[in-house]
This record gives structure tokens, sequence and C-alpha cells, in this order.
């Protein structure tokens, strides 16, 4: 598929990542006013409350747009879904015969905030890539016992805070901890001293269920992506995490990128898994292409300094898609209500320059960094910023997402002392 041209200028540019073709939403205020649900278009923002209140959008007998947070939409289904991306498109396309009256509900995106685009229901974690399982296995068992035994048969996973969740730009704050001491029963309180990144997708549910779902089903509930960054805490999580897995560790934030980048603006850029090495139960079972080529890369900036890119990968590298991690999600009963959430887990490649993470880049810690600026990091320091970016490249056009950023500020003083 081509560029589609918008009158909207700045939506036709090949490298600008809000094309007619993309129509990314999220939720965005000015000057203070009340936040409000947006669609980017080139360097511009849709105000969607207003345009429904003109009568441009009408998709149900109810307004959807008079609330900051796109769940409303999400709960409509797949039918209204698509009715809005084709109303939005023929509003903002090259010759829209209503083009005069559009015009005015625009707003120019440099003079916007932006906040959480959707009220998250529950967020859970997946552990889905397979060169960060294998490297973060080999880190600490050895490169035969790498993959636990499960690992090429289900996509694992833990239960994270939605309340964790926030929208890029926020600062992210070292958290406190038991960090494992000399001797395994004996740890210290002390601030996380190996805080860390890791490089996700967030895949958003916009179609409730009730029971197990196929993966084609599964597929079809997800309403669209964000980048996402589960900030982890790994000398908290080395003493805490067995027998039950990540809980402190991961519970500090998990920052997304402020636009939902639909489904529909993705599929053009649809691939396949890799190539199974143990085959699936039907359950898991691929269906066709799941996964996406979306270019990913992550930059760390110390305070006050120009950032330096640390990692490229990109989304096709996963081992599970979405939809089959929300498949196995559901497998046991579990309900999945629109806005949960799903981190796709790490995503890492083959390369040590397509490492999701920092624990794989510096390997533990061993091998550090040399930044631009001539700083060498194995783990983030206070001031730091790291920030994710994403893109699918289309034939003279970008779909991106918009910048995933936070920056670290030091731990508080001992909260507990006295």
């Amino acid at each position: 598929m081509p560029l589609m041209k918008s009158w909207v200028t700045s939506a036709n540019s090949a490298t600008h990542p809000f094309p007619l073709n993309n129509l990314p939403y999220g939720v965005f205020s000015v000057d203070g006013d009340e936040p409000r649900c947006g669609v980017a278009i080139g360097d511009m923002i849709l105000d969607m409350q207003a345009a429904e209140e003109a009568g441009l959008v009408q998709l149900t007998d109810m307004p959807l747009f008079d609330v900051p947070y796109w769940n409303d939409l999400m709960e409509q289904g797949p039918a209204v879904w698509t009715a809005l991306r084709e109303r939005l498109t023929s509003l903002l396309a090259e010759g829209a015969a209503e083009q005069d009256k559009v015009e005015p509900l625009l707003v120019s995106a440099s003079t916007a905030e932006l906040h959480m685009p959707f009220a998250v229901s529950e967020y859970t974690d997946f552990y889905a890539g397979k060169n960060h399982a294998f490297n973060v296995g080999t880190m600490f068992r050895g490169p035969e016992n790498a993959l636990p035994p499960n690992w090429l048969h289900i996509p694992i996973g833990y239960n994270g805070r939605a309340s964790s969740v926030v929208v890029s730009g926020t600062d992210v704050r070292r958290p406190w901890g038991q960090l494992k001491g000399p001797n395994d029963d004996a740890p210290r309180w002390a601030p996380c001293a190996r805080f860390d990144i890791e490089l996700e997708l967030g895949a958003i549910v916009g179609t409730s269920s009730e029971g197990p779902i196929t993966v084609q089903q599964a597929d079809d509930h997800i309403f669209g992506y964000v980048l996402l960054n589960d900030w982890s805490a790994r000398d908290i999580q080395a003493w805490e995490y067995q027998p039950l897995g990540p809980f402190q560790a991961k519970a500090t934030a998990t920052s997304i990128s402020p636009w939902i980048v639909t489904k529909s603006a993705l599929h053009p850029f649809r691939c396949n898994t890799p190539e199974r090495e143990v085959e699936l139960l039907d359950h898991l079972k691929d269906c066709g292409p799941m996964l996406y080529d979306i270019d990913l890369e992550v930059t760390m900036a110390p305070e006050g300094k120009e950032p330096t890119t640390i990692a490229r990968t990109n989304y096709k590298e996963m081992y599970y898609s979405a939809a089959q991690q929300l498949a196995h999600h559901s497998t046991s009963g579990c309900p999945m209500n629109a806005g949960d959430l799903l981190g796709s887990g790490t995503i890492s490649g083959p390369t040590k320059e397509s490492r999701g993470s920092l624990l794989e880049l510096s390997w533990g810690g061993k091998e550090p960094l040399t930044l631009d600026t001539g700083e060498e990091r194995s783990f983030i320091a206070d001031g730091d910023t790291l920030t994710l970016k994403g893109a699918a490249k289309g034939k003279g056009y970008t779909i991106g997402f918009g910048d995933c950023t936070g920056t670290v500020l030091p731990a508080l003083n001992d909260p507990f002392q006295r």
C-alpha cells in the first residue's frame, strides 16, 4: 500500500510518523484544559470530542468521545473500529468534501500535552522473546539449560500492576528493595543498583471475552499496540524471583508510548512467527502471519547530554505473537477485559547490538557499554533518559508510535529510617 495523501500537508512526508495510513489514537490537553481524545495526523491532532459534537463523527446512539480515554470505543468491537477508521480517512483525505468543517477542529501537536491514551484494566507481561530468554538463561544457568522445559510450549508470563503503567515522559523513581547479600539468606535494604529497561511492544485488548478463545479470535480482539518499557530492578529481582517470579522488581513503573497504533494501520506489515522447534499444541498453533515488521531502537542520554543509540532490533524477532499470548491467557477461563494490556516480553535479536535490555547488552554488568559521550554504563544511572522508538516502513510512508521516554530520578531517602 502506498502513501495515502491528506490535505494536512505535514502528513504527506515519507518520514513523518503520522500519515493518513496511520491515524493513531491518543489523549491530549492544551493550556491546562480537560484531557480529551484525539487522532494524530501529521503535525496536528484532530479533537474527537469536538468532531463528535459537530456531528462529523457519529458511530452509535451514545457519545463515545466525551471521556478522556479510548475504552468506550474499544468496547464497541471491530465493526465500529472499522467504521471510525473509514470515516476519519474520508474526512482527512486529500480533496475531502468536509475539509472546511474539520480544519477548525485541528490542534497543533506542538502545543499539546499528551496523557494516558486508555484506562488500563489489567496488565500482564510475558517472557516471549527467545533471544532474550536464551541470553538471560545462559547468564544464570549456562547455555545447556538456558530455556526452561516449558518455554517452547507456552508463552510464559506474570500478572503485573495496572497501577504502575504511566505515559511517556513520566519520570521514574529508582526503587528501594531487598538486595541479595553475600549469603543468600542475609539480604540488605538499599536502593536498586542494577536498574534496567526492557524493550517491548504492548498489545491492547479491545473486546472482552468470557472463557477460552482461539488464536484467531484473540487476534480479532486486539485493538492496537503501543511501545512498552518494562522498568526492571535486576538486583531486587535476583533475590525475590524464586519461587513465584517477578514481584516488586517489576512494580516501579511500566512506560507506554502516548499513541495507540491500530491493528489496521499495521496490517500491511504482518509477518510470520519463527519456525517452531517443537510443535505447539492445537490451541496455540499459528493461524497465519500475526507478528509485524516493526523496527525498534533504544537510546540512552545522560543528564544534559545527547542520546546514544544502544540497541536496534525488530518486533518480528518474537517467538510468540500477541494473539497467542492472549489465547493462552484465556485458556483457564480467565475473563479478558477491554483495556487489558499485554507486554510482549523483551524483544532482542540474535546479535549483541540488537539486545533489548541492559542486562543483556552489558552481559550482567561484565561488559559495560561506552556511550558517545565517553561514559560507561552497565545499568541506568540517575538522570539518564531512556527512549524507545518504533516504526514500520511502507512504500513512501512511515507508521510511527511516538517516543516512549522516561528519566530516572534518584531514590528517595530511606523511607523507613527512624
